[in-house]
This record gives C-alpha cells, sequence and structure tokens, in this order.
C-alpha cells in the first residue's frame, strides 16, 4: 500500500479513483484531485482496465520505496495486490520480477500453481528458474491456498466496458514496446511478437505479452 509521510503522520492510502486518462499494457495514468499518478500494473490489470479511457476506474496500490527509487503499482482487485505482496516476501522476489510472474498468470493461475505446488508451471516463467519457483511454493503454499478468491464488484475498476482487440499492427508495436519496459531487448521481443502472431494474429496484446514471456 502507498504511505505518504510527513513530519508526524504517516498516511496509508488503500487505493486511487480518477480518471485514466494514459493506459499500455505496463501502466496506467489515473488523474485524481488534478494530479496524475503514473502507476505500473500487470496484464491481468491492464486487461481490466482496456476500454476504459477517460472513464473513473480505481486501483488498489502497492509501493517500493528503496534509497533510490519509489514505484507505485496498481491492481483491478484486493486479490491481485494480496499477491503481489506475498510474492514480495519471497527472498530473491523482487518487484520487477513478481509482476512478471503476475503478467504471465492470472491471480486465479497462480494461486492453483502455488497451491498445487506446480513449480515446473511456474518456472516458465522467463528468469524465474526452478529453484526460485519451489521457493515461492514452499513460502506461500498455505497463505495461497487461505486467499478468498471470491469477486467483488467494488473491487473492480468503475464503468468498465469490454474493450475490443485491436488491429494487429497496433498489438505488435504495444507488446514489443511493453516487453521492452519490462527489460527485454528490443530485437529479441519484436521476433517473439512476430513468431506469435503468425500463429495466431487475432490475439490480443496481453496474450501475446502473456506468451512471449514464456519464450524470451
Amino acid at each position: 500500500m502507498l504511505y505518504l509521510c510527513g513530519l508526524f503522520v504517516c498516511i496509508m492510502i488503500e487505493y486511487i479513483k480518477g480518471i485514466l486518462t494514459d493506459l499500455n499494457p505496463t501502466e496506467a495514468v489515473l488523474e485524481a484531485a488534478g494530479v496524475g499518478y503514473g502507476i505500473a500494473i500487470t496484464l491481468p490489470t491492464y486487461s481490466a482496465l482496456v476500454g476504459s479511457e477517460e472513464k473513473e476506474v480505481k486501483l488498489f496500490i502497492a509501493e517500493i520505496i528503496r534509497e533510490d527509487t519509489h514505484e507505485v503499482y496498481g491492481f483491478a482487485t484486493r486479490t491481485e495486490r494480496q499477491l503481489f505482496e506475498l510474492l514480495l516476501t519471497v527472498s530473491g522476489v523482487g518487484a520487477s520480477t513478481a509482476r512478471m510472474i503476475m503478467s504471465a498468470f492470472s491471480a486465479e493461475e497462480l494461486r492453483m500453481l502455488i497451491a498445487t505446488g506446480n513449480a515446473k508451471g511456474m518456472a516458465k516463467v522467463k528468469g524465474l528458474g526452478p529453484k526460485t519457483a519451489q521457493r515461492i511454493i514452499v513460502d506461500l503454499k498455505d497463505k495461497a491456498i487461505k486467499l478468498d478468491m471470491g469477486g467483488d464488484p467494488t473491487e473492480l475498476p468503475l464503468d468498465m466496458a469490454n474493450g475490443e482487440g485491436l488491429e494487429a499492427n497496433g498489438v505488435r508495436s504495444e507488446a514489443v514496446s511493453a516487453l521492452t519496459m519490462l527489460g527485454f531487448a528490443a530485437a529479441a521481443s519484436a521476433k517473439a511478437v512476430d513468431k506469435i502472431l503468425q500463429k495466431d494474429p487475432t490475439l490480443k496484446v496481453e496474450a501475446v505479452i502473456r506468451e512471449a514471456l514464456k519464450m524470451l
């Protein structure tokens, strides 16, 4: 969660609700009370927000504070944020890795992988490795089983609309851009995206990125 600390008090921010002014697969910009918040997001949250540009939405907030950076992450549901925060408690899993894991799987898929001890399935995420996947399962199995995955309409972005799929060229450029922002080389990202779209040019951008994360 986001904390704003003054001289004598820390204020916990549970969520930010505002107008969605900009959106791409890795970041959403919400304008609230005249302030534009650039918020890092996962693919499931991106999918939930597609089609809601210039509408009021709500994102649940988690933050990472280090000496040289202050990163803000937003999630469409409390459960997704809970999983993200649980991943951060595992040794060797930082915010970038946690976001990549949560972009490769839906919240329910990730919970099931952890709860059933499926380290092999989780290790498909680029850069995760079998040892880290096994550590995640050992550390989080009991906690993942207890997570309530039930949907709550109040936790979803407001006034959601189902966005139509982008044109193939738009999907390609957005997918390559998102993968580059996640830290992958542009050339390798483009090659992976092209291979995926050649097999199925009707895929939406989030599906393309999810598949590319397993290839790069």
